[in-house]
């Protein structure tokens, strides 16, 4: 599904660049479960915007089931954002006016959907990760992980190809943060392609396939059986 060749990217910061990526290679199939780990700096967080079309590449290619996406206008890149990437974050990032249910219609409506039918899967999607009885509460009367799966719920909105988390447990306790990796893994189980970015040891063995960064390039890409 994803093929990246030779992606650079460099941010100048005064008369100096600094390479935030310096070549990276790497394919990802369609249902994968893939964490991407590393130290702050590495390479990793910039890796991750450039795949769900967050920021662009100043060399290289991103290939997104054949379609060239580093050469995608302004207007493609975001309708590519909407219909084809769900983000999660470690911060939420839901509207804190919005109640939970809609939080999740957002993206939908971005979408064009008819608001009977983004209501319809809104609901759908809050009853998947739990919030059935939560739609109508604000983030602000919610926990963390109760938060979190609104974030889920909202990234799952407009059916994604690929679901992309930068440390998604990384605000939770730890068995909220393991009730959140179960609902990815199920997700995963169903054919959904995940790509994590994390610091946690814990959370990327739980992935498949372990890809880690330093210095703007890959050193290890490892394949495991589940623990």
């Amino acid at each position: 599904m994803i093929e990246i060749r030779d992606l650079e990217k460099v941010y100048r910061m005064g008369e100096e660049t600094v390479a935030a990526l310096a070549g990276v290679s790497l394919s990802i199939a369609r249902g994968e479960n893939v964490a991407i780990t590393g130290s702050s700096g590495s390479g990793k967080s910039t890796l991750m915007n450039i795949m769900g079309g967050l920021d662009r590449p100043s060399r290289g290619t991103y290939l997104f089931d054949g379609e060239d996406v580093s050469h995608f206008d302004d207007n493609a890149l975001a309708d590519f954002r909407n219909r084809r990437i769900g983000f999660v974050f470690q911060s939420f990032q839901l509207l804190p006016r919005l109640s939970a249910l809609q939080n999740v219609e957002l993206p939908m409506i971005y979408a064009g959907m008819e608001p009977d039918e983004r209501r319809a899967r809104a609901r759908h999607m809050l009853e998947r990760v739990g919030l059935g009885a939560r739609m109508g509460h604000k983030p602000t009367q919610m926990s963390g992980g109760q938060q979190q799966r609104v974030a889920i719920a909202r990234a799952l909105a407009n059916a994604p190809d690929l679901l992309l988390a930068d440390e998604p447990t990384g605000a939770l306790d730890t068995q909220t943060g393991n009730d959140v990796m179960a609902l990815f893994k199920a997700l995963n189980a169903e054919g959904l392609t995940l790509v994590i970015v994390t610091h946690d040891a814990d959370v990327a063995a739980e992935a498949d396939r372990r890809i880690t960064f330093r210095d703007g390039l890959i050193v290890s890409d490892a394949k495991g059986d589940r623990p």
